[in-house]
């Protein structure tokens, strides 16, 4: 198996469970509209295509909704102000990253998430080990399109010499790193179902943070 040793990281499912928080704000601007409330489960399917596509499966009827824009304003504002409420790192990820870090790994984010929360989350969770997180608003499109993958390797100065691999959870992940011509490495601990993630081109799926170490060039 090939080590890598450089990193690009998915956020949400990833590093991050903030699914709770996500579900939070989903609902709380649907109840202010009057609208039906979604479950976790519902919200785990609607993740990864970025904020506005999960208001659009959330909202009755999306965009053509008359109240689809005011409602997913209300939940912008409300994430922005509680996305650290219930978020939390999955077990293991912190040693890994304070490991991969002590190494001199390159690491850096690539989400679709809102690049002010995006960059709140990389500024508040991660101490200062992952230098820079490219989100909604910072890539010039989102995943799958690669253009922040790319952004983030030539800010990390990793386009030549380097063995980057990406790490992600989900169907929009797998085509991410193939889009940018990188190896993917799945999560199985995300929020897609393993069976899910076996049908996607990847070359190493993981069950536990620590499991990622024996890929990484330490």
């Amino acid at each position: 198996m090939k080590k890598y040793n450089a990193i690009i990281w998915d956020l949400d499912g990833t590093l991050l469970d903030t699914l709770e928080d996500l579900m939070d704000a989903v609902n709380y601007a649907l109840k202010q509209q009057h609208f039906p409330e979604k479950t976790l489960e519902e919200i785990r399917t609607f993740v990864g295509n970025g904020v506005r596509n999960l208001m659009i499966k959330a909202v009755p009827e999306g965009e053509s909704n008359p109240k689809f824009e005011e409602t997913f304003t209300m939940f912008k504002e409300y994430y922005d102000a509680h996305n650290m409420v219930k978020t939390k790192p999955y077990d293991g990820i912190m040693d890994c990253l304070k490991q991969y870090n002590e190494a001199g790994i390159p690491m850096a984010i690539v989400t679709n998430k809102i690049q002010s929360a995006a960059e709140m989350l990389r500024e508040n969770v991660f101490e200062g080990m992952i230098p820079l997180a490219i989100g909604d608003g910072e890539a010039p499109a989102r995943k799958p399109n690669p253009a922040g993958v790319l952004m983030a390797m030539e800010k990390l100065d990793t386009t030549k010499g380097y063995n980057v691999v990406y790490i992600g959870d989900s169907e929009v992940d797998a085509a991410t790193a193939e889009n940018a011509g990188l190896d993917c490495i799945l999560c199985k601990w995300g929020f897609r179902d393993a069976e899910d993630l076996e049908k996607l081109p990847h070359v190493a799926l993981v069950s536990k943070p620590s499991e990622i170490t024996s890929f990484i060039d330490i």
